[in-house]
């Protein structure tokens, strides 16, 4: 396991090994920048087949939350914690308590909260040994679960999305939705509400049942989700399923979603300019959720805050694509220069 060599090693500040034996605490938290401030940014817990995946997810994972940050306009680096699940019974009191314990020793270089397979009573766990948490249901700061303001950014960014490419409102639009967990069923229901058009897909049955009993949604197979006859695509899942396999198969005019390091590698972004397909940056579209939490951080939840970064997140995106419309630069490389330059700014401040 090298981590300098790692291709998605980006200069980070600092990569961290925590190990429990009692609890089967395996986990790594990777400081990507605190120029703008602490690093945040959710914990993961996934089932990894190596140490190395894990290692490759949280570097990539962390430079990406430095980017969200900085392009939501939060005082805030970028940081990421994930948890390799263990396998058989999980006790999560003790796992998670092995983990907010070693967090606590970072000494608010990092703060953690909700990602994929956590929940605000595994944030409760953790508190108990640092407070350098947010994402909590409780207490005078708590933002609660934060999937729900994810899944209200990533709406606006499909609308901004449509009416800069396509010159139309989200009615009658056909919205392809990858993902119904939290946010993706969220996303889903917003869309629905405004006229949209679904066709959604996830290993989870039950919830594709109900998007189609409640939405009227059409269900595909999950590989048929990159082939289906729509507008817009929403990957709400994990990354990287905007790949050489998946490229050429997408026959959508707009891509905007939750899921984190949609594009495998960089080449993706030119290569779905050049087929007239507008890809709204990942970490700009999905920065609903550490909005949420940032003003939990701060010590004082303010749902009218909130909503004026929303806002700001909307009009960085529109500048993002106005910038790419006017010249021969990608929307994902224009974003990474504007994310890199506010980080440069904080740093040299």
């Amino acid at each position: 396991m090298a981590i300098f060599e790692n291709s998605n090693f980006d200069n980070h500040e600092s990569v961290h090994a925590f190990t429990d034996t009692k609890s089967g605490l395996k986990a790594f938290v990777a400081v990507h920048s605190t120029a703008l401030g602490p690093a945040a940014g959710g914990c993961r817990f996934w089932s990894y087949e190596t140490s190395n995946d894990a290692l490759t997810d949280v570097l990539r994972l962390s430079r990406g939350m430095s980017y969200k940050n900085a392009m939501a306009g939060l005082n805030l680096g970028g940081g990421k914690a994930v948890v390799m699940k263990p396998q058989g019974d999980i006790d999560r009191e003790a796992l998670f308590s092995a983990l907010g314990a070693f967090i606590d020793n970072l000494g608010g270089k990092y703060y953690t909260a909700e990602d994929v397979g956590m929940s605000p009573a595994d944030m409760r766990i953790i508190q108990k040994k640092t407070k350098y948490v947010a994402g909590l249901d409780e207490g005078e700061a708590a933002s609660g679960d934060p999937s729900p303001v994810t899944a209200d950014g990533v709406f606006r960014c499909i609308r901004l999305g449509v009416e800069k490419k396509m010159n139309r409102s989200l009615d009658g639009i056909t919205v392809a939705v990858q993902g119904l967990g939290h946010v993706g069923y969220d996303v889903c229901a917003r869309l629905s509400a405004v006229g949209a058009k679904l066709i959604v897909t996830d290993i989870n049955q039950a919830a594709v049942a109900r998007a189609i009993d409640e939405f009227g949604a059409q269900a595909v197979a999950p590989d048929d989700i990159y082939t289906a006859a729509a507008d817009v695509y929403a990957p709400c899942a994990l990354g990287a399923t905007i790949n050489p396999k998946t490229i050429d198969q997408l026959r959508v005019q707009v891509i905007a979603g939750a899921a984190n390091n949609q594009l495998s590698v960089a080449a993706m972004g030119k290569q779905l300019d050049e087929r007239g397909i507008l890809y709204c940056p990942d970490y700009v579209v999905n920065g609903g959720g550490i909005i949420n939490i940032a003003g939990e951080i701060e010590g004082k939840y303010d749902p009218a805050w909130v909503e004026k970064k929303l806002q700001g997140l909307e009009t960085t995106l529109a500048e993002i694509i106005d910038i790419a419309n006017n010249s021969n630069m990608t929307t994902d490389v224009i974003a990474d220069e504007m994310a890199r330059a506010r980080i440069a700014k904080g740093r040299s401040a």
